[in-house]
């Protein structure tokens, strides 16, 4: 039992973690704008719907390698 909750706990970080990553990466590799500032400053719904959407994605695809 206690294995199963470890595993489960270690492999939830380790998909945080990778999640944060592309996130940077996405920041870093699209210079000209600047997601957080199009969300929090401007309220862009649209960029925050994407960014969503992408974090999703990700996640999906984190869970399937993962899993």
């Amino acid at each position: 039992m206690s294995n199963a909750l470890i595993n489960s706990v270690l492999y939830s970080f380790i998909g945080i973690a990778i999640l944060a990553i592309v996130f940077a990466l996405l920041e870093i590799l699209t210079p000209r704008h600047n997601l957080r500032k199009e969300i929090m400053e401007k309220q862009n719904m649209a960029v925050a719907v994407f960014a969503g959407f992408l974090m999703l994605a990700i996640a999906i695809i984190i869970a399937s390698a993962i899993h």
